[in-house]
């Protein structure tokens, strides 16, 4: 295996010592004829080491071809020629160790004009000549090299006249290679003000001229920027308005039509109701995945601040298209569930006011009605929480962006909350078994509230507590004081009550079957469970007495080796620690009763 390893690099090393033998002679045909041989070989080599010396060695044969390839993108090239170079480009930018020759602002320049997203930068940012004085190592101070990059952008004739898109997508192919895996190239790529070039040509997101392979790697292109660069994500959103921009090709690539505000459907399938469209094409999804990722970083911070009237307006515009988005299917089950990820991850995002836009279209034959509101985006949600739910894998990543969406929209919205309910809480008729036994939504979520995952399981009581009004009591009847502890001990709910929530007053709705047994279920569970005998029956007052001073006494003990920490619920509802007089007290007086507060909660139950 070692001399097959051997005798593979020699090859490889011969190779490319025969290629950058036949591009220095300048030849475009010699040069032609060895770059299409390595660009057949290379073509499906993603892997790259530069572990030892003959690694090394390779690597620095590698970066002078880059160098050369360069070289001859600065010239004047036949289309076969050109195409073969920067396919070569696309190539060798794989490898994250050889970069060199590609991150220098002068070799960018060139790649950003063949992809048609060079933009005018007389007015060039303060720190570029840092970025060029460290990349290029050229000296000079940073208005030659300001002066230099505009003179090169003047020279550079705009790609929107060049008709090859195959030359404009392996461009693109190449500048995304290099922003994966390199900061230096994604500095120079900022300075450059690559974000402008292609948010011109997104603007013509129903321009027909442009293929699928441009618009999708120009929308790649932008993840990567707006992901790996802060600075980028705000200019995208603020200066060249992104959430407009982007919901307009989310528009163009889904083919909608508007019958009315805020009310979206497919073109020519504006009578079919949602549930009935065929599945988008597989370029329509890519493309709109792309996108939903795009809007996700430009919003990351948007459900935390406030949004003025006209932002409100973008968003619940975008909304619309994104409750369209949720109710569509891409090609195959995969496919679709990816698609309806980054839709939800996206609607998390939203500004909560804005999430109404879910529940705004009429009322429909075939439409989930509640209340007379249309339910079929709010069931979408729960149902693909609940697959989420089922599947147990990565619940923190995939779980909590659905179920958190649900909780806020229930939080603020009456009738998503009354829609929910009946769907996860409906009235009460199992009391045999504990919360968490059983396969019905209810149980699935209760199990969850004593998950491994400090935040699955808070997410999961958050849902569940929103869901019964923070209502301490109806929490409680839900899911067992046991399971209920964790949320209550960390809101200062222990001693009942309600949170500081906003809801309606509403009737009880208890079942016959829970007012029958009520009386006998045990809070802590919350089931009716068989009498088990009294351990202290038989015993006097002073046996009983006795047994509780060793109790605390084996309390203390355990406390002073800090073998536990013991605590108390203090007038609070909050757990405080035990000081040693606290254990001294109840030991003195073990069969002292704490207050009880007065509970002026009723027990209504209303959906």
């Amino acid at each position: 295996m070692q001399a097959e390893a051997a005798a593979s690099l020699i090859t490889t090393k011969m190779d490319l010592n025969a290629i950058i033998e036949q591009m220095e002679t300048g030849d475009q045909d010699s040069a032609l004829a060895a770059l299409q041989s390595y660009n057949k070989e290379m073509n499906q080599c993603f892997t790259f080491s530069n572990e030892d010396e003959r690694d090394r060695e390779e690597g620095s044969l590698q970066k002078h071809l880059g160098e050369l390839v360069l070289g001859f993108l600065n010239r004047d090239l036949q289309p076969s020629c050109l195409l073969a170079c920067l396919e070569t480009v696309r190539i060798l930018s794989r490898d994250k160790h050889r970069l060199d020759p590609f991150i220098t602002r002068s070799a960018m320049l060139t790649l950003a004009r063949y992809a048609g997203i060079v933009v005018d930068i007389t007015a060039t940012p303060a720190h570029s000549h840092l970025v060029e004085g460290q990349v290029e190592g050229e000296g000079g101070n940073g208005e030659e090299a300001a002066e230099e990059s505009s003179k090169m952008v003047k020279e550079s004739s705009p790609h929107s006249e060049n008709s090859d898109q195959e030359v404009i997508v392996e461009a693109l192919k190449s500048i995304c290679n290099i922003l994966l895996h390199n900061e230096t190239g994604q500095v120079v790529a900022a300075d450059l003000q690559l974000i402008k070039g292609v948010a011109e040509r997104l603007k013509q997101c129903h321009d027909p001229t442009w293929n699928h392979e441009v618009r999708f790697f120009d929308l790649r292109l932008t993840f990567l920027l707006t992901a790996l660069r802060v600075d980028v994500r705000a200019q995208l959103a603020q200066e060249l308005h992104g959430i407009s921009l982007l919901g307009n090709q989310l528009d163009a690539t889904l083919d909608l039509c508007w019958p009315d505000t805020l009310e979206t459907a497919r073109a020519g399938f504006e009578s079919i109701p949602p549930e009935e469209l065929p599945p988008l094409s597989r370029e329509q999804t890519e493309r709109a995945m792309e996108i939903l990722k795009i809007l996700f970083n430009v919003t990351f911070d948007t459900s935390r601040r406030k949004v003025d009237e006209e932002e409100a307006a973008e968003y619940r515009h975008l909304g619309a298209i994104l409750r369209h988005c949720l109710l569509s299917h891409a090609d195959g089950e995969e496919r679709t569930e990816e698609f309806h990820s980054h839709t939800v991850n996206l609607l998390g995002n939203l500004p909560l006011p804005c999430l109404d836009v879910l529940l705004m279209p009429k009322v429909q034959q075939g439409s989930i009605e509640y209340m007379g509101v249309n339910m079929d985006a709010v069931n979408m949600l729960l149902e693909f929480m609940e697959r989420k739910l089922d599947r147990g894998h990565k619940l923190k990543e995939t779980l909590l962006p659905s179920l958190n969406l649900l909780t806020e929209s229930a939080r603020i919205h009456r009738e998503t909350r009354k829609f929910l309910r009946s769907k996860v809480l409906p009235p009460l008729r199992d009391v045999k078994n504990r919360p968490e036994v059983g396969n019905a939504l209810r149980n699935k979520i209760v199990r969850l509230m004593t998950h491994i995952d400090t935040d699955v399981k808070d997410h999961a009581a958050e849902f569940l507590f929103v869901l019964c009004k923070e209502n301490v009591s109806r929490f409680i009847k839900y899911t067992g004081y046991g399971n209920a502890a964790g949320l209550l001990a960390a809101r200062g709910l222990l001693r009942g009550g309600r949170d500081s929530g906003i809801y309606s007053e509403d009737e009880d709705s208890e079942t016959e079957e829970y007012k029958e047994a009520k009386a006998h279920i045990n809070p802590i569970t919350g089931v009716v469970e068989e009498e088990q005998p009294n351990p202290m029956e038989g015993m006097t007052e002073e046996q009983k007495e006795l047994e509780a001073m060793k109790l605390v006494s084996m309390f203390d003990r355990l406390s002073r080796c800090n073998v536990i920490q013991p605590m108390q619920l203090g007038m609070d509802g909050k757990m405080r620690e035990m000081t040693p007089d606290d254990l001294h007290k109840v030991s003195h007086n073990p069969l002292v009763q704490p207050e009880e507060p007065t509970n002026s909660e009723s027990e209504d139950d209303a959906q």
